[in-house]
C-alpha cells in the first residue's frame, strides 16, 4: 500500500485504527492483507506498515490521535470539525495530536500537541456550525458509544464553544 492509497483508505472510512482492536477498520491488517496475530512489528510487512504510518503522520489530511478507545487512530480532515464539535465526549488526551520524531541521536520520540492547540481556526469555525447530532452522524456509529467508553478513562475534553 502506498501513502496515497493509505490516505484514500482513511478518507473513505473517515476514522481508522492503526492496529488495535476496535469498532473501526484497522490499517495494519489492511496493509498485511489478513488479521495480524500479536504485534504488527513482528509481521513480514512491518516495514511497509511503519512507512505508511509515518506517511500518514506527515500528511496534512490526517490527524493522528487516540480518539478510538485511547488507541492510535487516523482521522481524515473532513471529520475534524465533527470531532471538535463533540470533543466533550472524549478524554482530552485522546484528542491530542500524536507526533513521532527522531532525535539527533536516532532515538524515537513521541510528542503530543494538546487539544485544542492543533485545531486550525477554520476547523473551529466549521465545528461551531454543526449540531452535536450532525457531528455524531458524520463520525459514524463508533462515536455513539464513545462517551461510555471514555468515562472509564478519565475526564473528557473541555467543551468547545
Amino acid at each position: 500500500m502506498t501513502a496515497g492509497e493509505a490516505i484514500d483508505f482513511v478518507r473513505h472510512h473517515g476514522v481508522v485504527l492503526a492496529s488495535g482492536k476496535g469498532p473501526v477498520p484497522r490499517l495494519a491488517e489492511t496493509i498485511a492483507g489478513a488479521p495480524i496475530k500479536g504485534s504488527w512489528w513482528a509481521h513480514p510487512k512491518s516495514r511497509e506498515i511503519f512507512e505508511v504510518f509515518q506517511a500518514l503522520g506527515a500528511s496534512d489530511e490526517v490527524l493522528v490521535c487516540r480518539v478510538v478507545g485511547g488507541k492510535i487512530s487516523f482521522v481524515h480532515r473532513r471529520l475534524w470539525p465533527a470531532l471538535v464539535r463533540v470533543a466533550d465526549r472524549f478524554p482530552a488526551r485522546w484528542l491530542a495530536q500524536a507526533r513521532q520524531e527522531h532525535s539527533a541521536a536516532g532515538h524515537h520520540l513521541s510528542r503530543d500537541i494538546a487539544f485544542p492547540q492543533w485545531v486550525p481556526p477554520q476547523v473551529l469555525s466549521q465545528a461551531r456550525r454543526l449540531t452535536g447530532q450532525e457531528a455524531l452522524a458524520a463520525l459514524g456509529t463508533w462515536a455513539a458509544g464513545a462517551q461510555a467508553d471514555a468515562a472509564e478513562h478519565g475526564p473528557a475534553a473541555p467543551a468547545r464553544r
